[in-house]
């Protein structure tokens, strides 16, 4: 396959019937650039149309799955650029591929990077886990469907907890 910039893909197991997507940003804590979320759609698509592929992995590093979206990226960003460009269109591919996608989650989840678990069909939560919507901190809200994603995943009453105080919670 083609070398990415920001992920490693590759096909693991026995049988060669995993597809491992590894983001690889670690001086960023896996931040989620535009080009990351390219990559990932990339090698989704990838995995998703090669028959040998049974489910799909998407991992970070021990430290980050991934500790948000590239705030430095779209801090200019006004609403009519994010809302005529899709802004978060690619995020979507996440959730819609048909073989299931498991997040393996060890370190920060925070933001896009919770976001991007809560698209995964499964998540499996190491001992170092720390989920968190902590957009509220810079004045705005979960973009990707987190506060959809998050109240089903975790209930009413803590995801607005976790939303109105940026508060992080363990696996």
């Amino acid at each position: 396959g083609t070398p990415f910039q920001y992920i490693v893909a590759e096909k693991k197991g026995v049988k060669q019937n995993v597809g491992l997507i590894q983001l690889n940003r670690p001086q960023a804590l896996n931040a989620l650039c535009a080009g990351l979320i390219r990559e990932v759609k990339q090698a989704l698509e990838a995995f998703e149309s090669d028959p040998q592929v049974g489910a799909i992995v998407i991992t970070g590093s021990e430290k980050a799955f991934a500790a948000g979206a590239d705030i430095k990226e779209m801090q200019n960003n006004t609403f009519q650029q994010c809302y005529s460009t899709g802004f978060l269109d690619e995020w979507d591919k996440v959730s819609k591929v048909r073989k299931p996608v498991i997040a393996a989650v060890n370190g920060f989840a925070l933001g896009g990077g919770c976001e991007l678990a809560m698209m995964c069909d499964i998540i499996y939560a190491g001992e170092k886990a720390q989920f968190g919507q902590p957009e509220i901190l810079l004045g705005t809200i979960p973009g990707a469907g987190g506060t959809q994603r998050l109240t089903r995943a975790v209930g009413k009453s803590l995801a607005m907890e976790m939303v109105l105080t940026g508060d992080r919670i363990s696996a």
